[in-house]
C-alpha cells in the first residue's frame, strides 16, 4: 500500500516528464568521484609485516592480517553480537561481510552503511544484486551471486540487530586537501598536502587516515566535503519537491527520512553522501532496477547532478 501511495503520488507530479522518456536507458558510467577506482600509482605504505595496534584494544595484527578480506580484524569483539560465520570470516568467492562493513555495521565510505536496515530490506538488496537488477559495479556484484541464501539471511539478521550512529560529518567547502584513491577503493589525502577546488563533486574523506585503514570500528569517521550551499538547495529539494523538480522524499522516507515499515522504505537520514548520490545515479541511469526502484524512476527523472549532490548533502548531515 505505502508502495503504491507513493507511486500515484509520483505519477500525478511527474507525468508530463514520464510520457516525454523512453522505457530504458543504456547505462552509463558515472562520474569517477562518486565511483573511485584505485589509482595505478600508490603512495608507499608501511611494512606489511610491521604490527598494528589501534586505542582502546589489546589485540594486535600485522598491516597483512588487517588487510586480509577473508579474516579481517575484530579489535572489539566484546562490543557486539555473536557475529555468523559469512560476517567474521569469507568462504571461496564470498569476502567476509566485516571486512568492508565493519564489525558495527556503519561500513566505510566506499561501501555501506548496513547498520539498522530491516533484514527483510538487506535480503532483498543482495537478491537483486544477485539478480542483477542491482548493479554495484564493485565486488558486491560477484559475491552477491556466490552467496547462499542462508549466509545472505544470516548476515542481513546480524547488521539488521545492530543501531546505527553518527559517524559522517557534512561541510560545505570551496578548496579540499588533495587525495588519492587507495587499494580498495577508499580516498586519502595526499602524504605530501596540499588543496584543490572541491568544484561540483562529494569528497569523502577520513578524520583519522591510520585508523580507517585499520578498519578501527571506533575511528571510521569521516568528512564529507560538499559545494557551498548544497545543504540548503538539498533540503529545499527533499522537503518541498522545487517547485515540482521532484516529489518530496518524505512522501516515501518519513518526516525525519528514517524509513517506514509499512512497505519496507529504507531510512536514508545520515547515510554517506556519495553512497546516497550513487543509489540516485544509478537509478537514473538504469544501473539499478528493481521493483521498489521502479517508484524511484520519475522523482529522479529530472535531477541534475548537481541537484542530486544537494540532496546528498542535506540527506547526509541528518542523525541516522
Amino acid at each position: 500500500m505505502k508502495y503504491l501511495f507513493c507511486a500515484l503520488l509520483a505519477s500525478l507530479n511527474l507525468a508530463p516528464l514520464m510520457e516525454a522518456s523512453p522505457q530504458q536507458q543504456a547505462p552509463v558510467m558515472g562520474p569517477g568521484w562518486a565511483f573511485p577506482v584505485a589509482d595505478k600509482v600508490q603512495p608507499p605504505r608501511g611494512d606489511p609485516s610491521a604490527p598494528v595496534k589501534v586505542a582502546g584494544s589489546a589485540k594486535s595484527y600485522t598491516e597483512a592480517q588487517v588487510d586480509d578480506l577473508m579474516n579481517p580484524p575484530d579489535w572489539f569483539p566484546e562490543e557486539h553480537p555473536a557475529m555468523p560465520s559469512i560476517v567474521r570470516k569469507g568462504e571461496g568467492d564470498v569476502r567476509a561481510c566485516d571486512s568492508c562493513h565493519l564489525t558495527n555495521g556503519m561500513g566505510h565510505p566506499e561501501s555501506a552503511t548496513l547498520a539498522g536496515f530491516t533484514a527483510t530490506y538487506i535480503v532483498r538488496q543482495i537478491a537483486e544484486m544477485k539478480s542483477g537488477a542491482r548493479k554495484t559495479g564493485g565486488s558486491m556484484d560477484p559475491i552477491a551471486k556466490a552467496i547462499s541464501d542462508e549466509d545472505a539471511r544470516q548476515a542481513a539478521e546480524y547488521f539488521a540487530s545492530l543501531k546505527p550512529f553518527p559517524y559522517i560529518k557534512v561541510a560545505e567547502a570551496a578548496t579540499v586537501t588533495k587525495s588519492y584513491v587507495a587499494q580498495g577503493n577508499m580516498r586519502l589525502p595526499l602524504p605530501s598536502g596540499g588543496q584543490e577546488p572541491l568544484g561540483q563533486r562529494i569528497i569523502v574523506l577520513p578524520e583519522d587516515p591510520e585508523r580507517i585503514m585499520a578498519r578501527d570500528p571506533h575511528g571510521s569517521a569521516t568528512i564529507a566535503y560538499v559545494p557551498p550551499g548544497s545543504i540548503a538547495r538539498g533540503k529545499e529539494l527533499v522537503t518541498t519537491g522545487a517547485a515540482g523538480k521532484t516529489i518530496s522524499c518524505t512522501a516515501c522516507h518519513g518526516e525525519s527520512l528514517k524509513g517506514s515499515a509499512l512497505g519496507d522504505v529504507p531510512r536514508i537520514a545520515g547515510l554517506q553522501p556519495i553512497y546516497i548520490f550513487r543509489q540516485m545515479y544509478g537509478i537514473q541511469h538504469w544501473t539499478r532496477t528493481g521493483e521498489s526502484v521502479e517508484l524511484m524512476r520519475a522523482p529522479m527523472m529530472n535531477l541534475s547532478e548537481d541537484d542530486m549532490i544537494a540532496i546528498s548533502a542535506f540527506v547526509g548531515s541528518l542523525a541516522p
